[in-house]
């Protein structure tokens, strides 16, 4: 199993970004995928998950207004999208899946003007 993230970004404050996961070496829709992130000196925090197989999506309050999940099941690949976007949203995202055991290398979203 792998997962394969798209590479940093530097977004503006109030601008959007969006993180790919493409997956591989396992049936896309089995699993759900998460949406972890780590902002710097903090802990892990969970944003929610998709499930691929019906696009059905948990979203933590927090991201509530601010998030979008979505699956790709022609290309096997995840999607967060993350709109109006602050310096606390700086952090490296990651996705997770099987468990969650399988784990994306990180994408690290910097936010600054």
């Amino acid at each position: 199993v792998q997962l394969v993230q798209s590479g940093a970004d530097v977004r503006n404050p109030g601008a959007s970004v969006k993180v790919s996961c493409t997956t591989s070496g396992y049936a896309f829709t089995t699993y759900g995928i998460h949406w972890v992130r780590q902002a710097p000196g903090q802990g892990l925090e969970w944003m929610g998950k998709i499930n691929p197989g019906d696009g059905g999506t948990k979203v933590a309050p927090k991201f509530q207004d601010r998030v979008t999940f979505t699956a790709d099941t022609s290309t096997s690949t995840g999607y967060v999208e993350l709109r109006s976007l602050r310096s606390e949203d700086t952090a490296v995202y990651y996705c997770a899946t099987g468990g969650p055991v399988y784990w994306g290398q990180g994408t690290q979203v910097t936010v600054s003007s």
